[in-house]
């Protein structure tokens, strides 16, 4: 008995192997044949998964799965994982002679990433770690932005998946507002609570990661949309209640995680929402909406700023550890963004390297330990700092550029998908706030989740495009099926 166990605990790692590599090829084989589902199973875990322990009491801690085997890969599992489903997309996408979906953001990541790999060469040779150079502290994570997108535009290619798609993530949105709000009110909130844990704030929270609350504001925006548009759209009463379900949960959970952020984000999504609709319906909407949205942001401002040590009073306590003091010392904000702009002066060109850190980090405190001075509280000045002038063209170009076609679906969109090409905008108007003063580019959920918005637009237009291609053969093999009937018949 004893030698069998010896035997199996021998063999076990090499039938974790076996049991791996079977797993792949049945992943690959289902990847030929639906990719989306492929799609599906990565989204799902960057709609739940949290990915930040930031504001928790707990000690401990393992990695996160949005880490794991970047130690010995350079970038996490999961990276590799995506790019591997998008090689399937891409193959499937290539027996099926589909023709690429058009995309104006293709020549702008293909600009991040040599200005990544100028990045590696520089760093490599001044004996800078590979490691280090394309660590997600730089800006590595917007090269990985690129097959995310490339790999949604492959994988739902008719009007039916676009559908599909839209209503995942209303129902994705849907059940984690439900949990953050089931959570919240019968339990301790999120237990990344940093106002409660850290600042002596008694308030409980749905979610602290930006992400969820940018999860319920594009699933907000699918079902505003499909509810309030003129045109009627064919949908049975069961997707009808969970649109309203969906309107209803996300708003309130946007609003109880507390985060200055997420409030400012959600009035910009709900401004991308509202111009979607009629000046008559718009009116509707501020008058009926307005009140109960006012009224609530109110009240948890009001409870969260009235116990923040410093805030003041008015619409400027939103921003009370951002502005500059008179007299006394600068809040470390400040002091953090007056640093990062210093060096990003002396080095407007290149940058400090995605390796650098700012000089001063060591006077922010919450910049101790080894990841000190590699990030930042403005994912703009980020850029900057790290890659010069030429990252932020780069990412002006990718904004705009994204901007430039969105505005045009908006106009075309069928209203069946507007909900999906207003999630898509609506997503990254709800950034914007993280995106000047928060820290979205090191973070690996936060850029995935970008990329997912970036991408929705993308995918309504493509299956646009694609329609009359597939109604063209479904006809012609119709034909082709009738001349091999005999003529007697």
């Amino acid at each position: 008995m004893q030698n069998f166990i010896v035997y199996v605990y021998t063999s076990l790692p090499f039938i974790v192997v076996a049991v791996l590599c079977v797993l792949a090829v049945v992943a690959a084989g289902i990847g030929m044949v639906r990719p989306r589902w492929l799609a599906y199973a990565y989204m799902l875990v960057f709609f739940l998964k949290n990915s930040t322990s930031y504001g928790s009491l707990a000690t401990t801690g393992s990695p996160g799965i949005y880490t794991r085997g970047s130690g010995v890969l350079l970038f996490p599992v999961l990276f590799w994982m995506m790019f591997a489903f998008w090689a399937c997309a891409r193959v499937s996408s290539s027996f099926q002679r589909q023709p690429t979906p058009p995309c104006n953001l293709r020549p702008w990541f293909l600009g991040w990433f040599l200005l990544l790999a100028g990045h590696v060469a520089v760093g490599l040779f001044a004996d800078v770690k590979l490691q280090d150079i394309v660590a997600v502290s730089g800006f590595s994570n917007i090269v990985w932005m690129a097959p995310l997108v490339s790999l949604l535009v492959l994988s739902f290619r008719t009007r039916e998946d676009a559908i599909e798609l839209s209503r995942f993530i209303m129902l994705a949105g849907l059940g984690r507002a439900m949990f953050g709000l089931v959570r919240w009110a019968l339990f301790k909130g999120d237990p990344n609570n940093v106002y409660a844990n850290m600042n002596a704030i008694k308030i409980k929270l749905t979610f602290f990661d930006i992400n969820d609350s940018l999860l319920c504001t594009i699933a907000f925006a699918i079902a505003a949309v499909n509810l309030f548009q003129i045109v009627r759209t064919n949908r049975s009463t069961f997707w009808r209640l969970v649109e309203w379900a969906t309107l209803g949960a996300t708003a309130i959970c946007v609003v109880l995680s507390y985060r200055r952020s997420a409030w400012i984000g959600f009035v910009l999504a709900g401004l991308i929402v509202m111009m979607r609709f009629p000046m008559q319906r718009r009116m509707q909407l501020m008058v009926l909406g307005t009140p109960v949205m006012g009224v609530g942001l109110l009240y948890v401002a009001f409870k969260r700023l009235g116990q923040t040590k410093g805030a003041g009073h008015g619409l400027s306590s939103l921003f009370f550890d951002m502005q500059s003091h008179r007299f006394g010392a600068e809040s470390e904000r400040v002091m953090e963004l007056k640093f990062a702009l210093a060096d990003f002066i002396s080095h407007p060109l290149t940058g400090i390297g995605t390796w650098g850190r700012y000089n001063g980090y060591q006077h922010i405190s919450w910049q101790a330990g080894q990841d000190g001075g590699l990030f930042l509280h403005s994912g703009v000045l980020h850029i900057a700092l790290k890659a010069g002038l030429p990252g932020l063209i780069l990412l002006g170009g990718t904004i705009w550029a994204f901007c430039a076609f969105t505005r045009r679906a908006l106009r075309t969109a069928p209203p069946e998908l507007l909900g999906l090409v207003t999630a898509g905008a609506a997503g990254l108007a709800f950034m914007l706030p993280d995106l000047l003063v928060g820290t979205p580019f090191p973070q690996v959920r936060t850029t995935q989740m970008l990329a997912i918005c970036l991408a929705l637009p993308y995918v309504a237009m493509a299956v646009c495009r694609e329609q009359p291609a597939v109604q063209a053969a479904m006809e012609k093999r119709k034909r082709g099926h009738v001349r091999l009937v005999p003529a007697h018949i």
